[in-house]
This record gives structure tokens, sequence and C-alpha cells, in this order.
């Protein structure tokens, strides 16, 4: 019987636990949404595209992606959106005592 070389085993063992392409290296996220590698990071950021860093490498999954594209459009950026947020609670008048029961909880005089 003639020998045969065993196949070469990849450094990585990868599991396949769901369909082949349904999670997504940053590089082919950036090619799924036609965009530069940096804007997608950008997107994450100020945006909410959802990803995960996992070590040194970014991971999208692509009906999470799918979904936040279905999303409005309209979103502003986290700043604009916290700033807006600054003034809500000028004229509540429960908040002087919000901010009482809160430095209670804390232990501030």
């Amino acid at each position: 019987m003639p020998r045969t070389k065993p196949e070469p085993r990849s450094q990585r063992s990868v599991p396949s636990n769901g369909p082949a392409g349904d999670v997504l290296t940053l590089s082919e996220a950036a090619g799924y949404l036609r965009l530069p590698e940096a804007d997608v990071l950008r997107l994450v950021r100020e945006q909410g595209l959802p990803g995960r860093h996992v070590g040194h490498e970014w991971r999208f999954f692509l009906g999470a992606i799918r979904d936040w594209l279905g999303t409005s459009t309209m979103a502003k950026p986290n700043k604009d959106a916290w700033m807006e947020l600054a003034g809500v609670w000028k004229d509540d008048p429960y908040f002087d005592d919000l901010l009482r029961e809160i430095g209670n909880g804390r232990g501030e005089a």
C-alpha cells in the first residue's frame, strides 16, 4: 500500500457553528458595506454599527449589519444625542430631590 502524506493542519482550528459567511471580518464588512475599513470603524463608534472587537480583530454578524441598515439613517452621533438630552431635566420639579437622594445614596452630605 502506498504511503501518502497527511494533509497539513492549519495553524488555528476554526469551529463551524453556523452557516458560512454569517460572521464577517472588518475587511469583509467593509466590502459588504462598500466602504473603507476606517469608515466602518467610525460607524461603529458614532452610529452604533454592531460589531465586536475580539482580541486584535473585529467581527461583525451579517444579520446585525442588515438590521442596522434597516434602521433610521437619521440617527445622531452619540455626542449630539447627549448634548440634546442635557437640558431635559431643567424644568423638572423633582430634579433637585432626585439629586439629593443620589447624593445621600453615595454618602455625600
